[in-house]
């Protein structure tokens, strides 16, 4: 069902509210669509099948803490699975000119004057 126009309007006002307010939490949602990183998921299966495999061993041989190493393994295996491609490592290619020349200024700087300058641009950015 399509919406209304005066939907469409709130909906493109909230979007551009969003955009305006929260860039950091834009360009970490846009960070996501980069290419998916098959080696860390094919290790995540790896590491989580090894998990199971020592989980069911722990409840075979009635050893509590070998079963619980291998939920905790298994559990290391799907974060492996799921985490967000890196920046940098296989985005590179879709990166552009502007977001690369940043993310290198800020290699260099420390978390400090990272935060200083997220600051400054939020205080800018309303006033």
């Amino acid at each position: 069902m399509p919406l209304s126009e005066q939907e469409q309007r709130a909906l493109d006002e909230m979007e551009r509210s969003l955009y305006q307010n929260d860039a950091d939490f834009v360009s970490a949602v846009s960070a996501r669509k980069g290419k998916p990183n098959y080696r860390m998921m094919v290790i995540g299966v790896l590491v989580g099948v090894a998990g199971i495999i020592a989980l069911l061993t722990g409840v075979i041989i009635q050893q509590p803490l070998v079963g619980v190493l291998g939920f905790v393994v298994m559990f290391a295996g799907v974060l492996l699975f799921v985490s967000p491609p890196r920046p940098g490592s296989s985005e590179s290619a879709t990166d552009s000119p502007s977001s690369s020349s940043r993310s290198r200024a800020k290699r260099g700087s420390s978390f400090m004057d990272t935060i200083n300058e997220r600051w400054d641009r939020r205080q800018n950015g309303r006033g």
